[in-house]
């Protein structure tokens, strides 16, 4: 009986301290999950306040009166609906363009033998530690010398030809589907393009998803290629048109966060319909080398 009463005590001791340890992670996850949010919490609150409550100090979280008039004010304050349609036709065809080119490049270098291929994704690879700082330069004057500076072409065009970490990351995923898919394939007469067009693309959607995901962001938040390259108000992106309510006399904060907001909620409701799925993707690859 004594040792039936330890050996119970001792799981009921394991089982107390799974609990804590499991409502301690819970717990820094929550805290840290807050601290995400915070940002965008007091951008709201922000948009909502009247001008004279924005700077009170200590800072009011809850505004005496709610200005739901700067939402409406902000969107017509600017063409925010051109704005956009203009961000959106960049997102869509720089996310068509970096899954297809992506996955290419990423087939060739996970299923395909063929002589340098390690070395040359190494090269490939360390093109990811060139800041773009470096590049910015160059690639203008090229731009400009083909009379693509003012249109999309700068912003679109590049995605067409792969991104180094894209590329890292469908190849990771591609090497974990089995070669016997492919090896079954062949036997059949497939084709390689059909080969990865019909069995291994299918089976990457998570990844793809990822991929999408994540060039949609990027592109969605970029400030710094719109702002070289666009110089045209009437094709102005969601970003660009943001530093619009920044004007000679002075910031309209209110409707600045307004308009800030309305920006952000894409990007939110696109990550929690497709948490799931880009989840997986990021899960799911890495896993060999």
């Amino acid at each position: 009986m004594p040792a039936v009463k330890a050996v119970g005590s001792t799981s009921l001791s394991r089982q107390s301290r799974g609990a804590v340890k499991q409502a301690v992670t819970h717990l820094c996850l929550i805290v840290l999950g807050l601290s995400f949010l915070f940002p965008f919490v007091w951008m709201l609150s922000t948009a909502l306040k009247p001008e004279a409550q924005i700077f009170v100090w200590p800072p009011e979280w809850i505004p005496d009166k709610f200005l739901w008039s700067n939402f409406p004010e902000a969107l017509t304050f600017v063409p925010f609906g051109r704005y956009v349609t203009n961000t959106l036709t960049i997102c869509i065809w720089a996310m068509a363009g970096t899954c297809v080119s992506s996955a290419l490049v990423a087939y060739g270098f996970a299923r395909i033998q063929w002589p340098g291929r390690n070395v040359l994704f190494i090269v490939m690879l360390s093109t990811m530690m060139l800041p773009s700082q470096v590049t910015m330069i160059p690639i203008f004057v090229i731009f400009q010398t083909i009379g693509w500076v003012g249109t999309f072409k700068p912003l679109i065009v590049p995605a067409f030809f792969g991104g180094a970490f894209f590329i890292f990351l469908l190849r990771q995923f591609f090497l974990t589907i089995p070669h016997e898919l492919s090896e079954a394939a062949k036997i059949d007469g497939c084709s390689e393009f059909r080969t990865f067009w019909q069995i291994i693309l299918p089976l990457a959607k998570p990844a793809l998803a990822t991929v999408a995901l994540f060039t949609f962001i990027n592109h969605w938040n970029d400030f710094m290629g719109p702002l070289i390259y666009l110089s045209n108000e009437k094709k102005f992106t969601v970003s660009l048109g943001l530093q619009q309510f920044i004007g000679q006399y002075g910031t309209r904060w209110g409707m600045l966060m307004a308009a800030s907001t309305v920006a952000t909620l894409p990007i939110i409701v696109l990550f929690f319909f497709a948490q799931r799925t880009f989840i997986q993707g990021i899960s799911t690859t890495g896993i060999k080398g």
